[in-house]
């Protein structure tokens, strides 16, 4: 287990030196939105068939607010982060992350990988990955995703016999079994058709997917858009499958993005949305839904939890897990997708949401 980074921590400061060339791009005429890649590094371009181990190195975030005491903001109780750092190339680009009870974790990177593995806590507040394994995705004919234009894997659904993968770029919905890869392989998924996913913008497409265990939507998923279809416009709702399918409709909260959805056991949705652009640098929103409000031809507006700018422990906030502790804690972690980019950090976040 190997928690304590020995490197040392990059300054903010460095942070904005490195920042520069995506400024200048910026002002060259890319779009704001999702986080354009200004990067040392680059995405593993070949991938071992076989699940590896990676050795993941960890420096603890103690304040999201730094220079500041304060832990509660508004209705969010900040636990805890981390710093993670690894030298396997396959490690960075976390776009999905779920947690399960026991703390086991199933995540992906657009990278077309899965990470699997454990976060270790002390209490509720993280202080580590261990034992993480890596292991591409593959496609019903046994090949590596990421080889064939099939690797940028951004939304992530835990059903109890299948998992299932949005791919951003082709706005497609794969279905693997449950576990995906085990010690010697990784196991072939298979592509869901579903209507209407096309019509989603290029690389501003599935980052949000989650599956529906109980109530009316039973057995459903429910995906969401991380911009609009039409410029101006609202992020739009799938219900895949189920009993109600069907379309519905999320209000665009400024110019916020989303990124990543989770069901609370009570039955709350939580969205995780995320900004970037040169004026404002990287910037993350966090709403609560009902999920009983959930059904074809909705309009949702949902309450803000909180909106937080990078003078926070924030970076490119993509994946988020919801769960319950033994307490009737609802938890919320967070991961960001460093774009494997050196100017980026890879961090998770742990906060605890009272509903008072």
């Amino acid at each position: 287990m190997a928690h304590q980074t020995s490197g040392r921590r990059t300054s903010r400061f460095s942070r904005l030196l490195l920042g520069l060339p995506l400024a200048l791009s910026l002002v060259a005429g890319l779009p704001s939105g999702p986080l354009p890649v200004v990067s040392a590094q680059a995405k593993p371009a070949v991938q071992a068939a076989r699940p590896v181990p990676i050795a993941v190195y960890a420096t603890p975030i103690t304040h999201f607010h730094p220079g500041s005491d304060q832990s509660r903001f508004g209705r969010l109780t900040f636990l805890g982060g981390l710093e993670l750092v690894s030298s396997d190339p396959v490690f960075g680009g976390i776009s999905a992350f779920h947690l399960e009870g026991n703390n086991r974790f199933l995540a992906l990177t657009d990278a077309g990988m899965w990470l699997d593995g454990r976060l270790d806590l002390d209490g509720e507040r993280p202080i580590g990955l261990s034992d993480v394994r890596a292991a591409p995705l593959k496609d019903d004919r046994g090949r590596i995703m990421a080889h064939h234009k099939r690797g940028d894997a951004e939304s992530l659904a835990l059903a109890p016999h299948a998992i299932y993968v949005g791919l951003e770029r082709k706005n497609e919905i794969w279905r693997f079994p449950r576990p995906p890869f085990d010690a010697t392989r990784a196991h072939k998924g298979k592509r869901v058709p579903v209507k209407g996913l096309r019509a989603l913008p290029y690389n501003r497409g599935l980052e949000s997917l989650l599956y529906v265990p109980s109530g009316p939507l039973e057995g459903a998923l429910l995906a969401i858009g991380e911009d609009a279809i039409r410029k101006g416009g609202d992020l739009p709702g799938f219900i895949i499958g189920g009993a109600h399918p069907g379309r519905f409709t999320i209000r665009k909260s400024g110019y916020y993005n989303a990124t990543d959805v989770a069901l609370s056991p009570r039955g709350e949705l939580f969205l995780l949305e995320r900004h970037f652009s040169l004026m404002t640098g990287v910037l993350m929103q966090i709403r609560r839904f009902d999920l009983a409000d959930v059904k074809p031809g909705a309009v949702l507006t949902g309450d803000v939890l909180g909106s937080f700018d990078f003078s926070y422990e924030i970076d490119n906030m993509e994946g988020l897990s919801v769960t319950m502790n033994d307490a009737g804690d609802t938890l919320l972690t967070l991961i960001a997708d460093d774009n494997f980019s050196m100017m980026q950090r890879t961090l998770l976040l742990r906060f605890a949401f009272s509903s008072n």
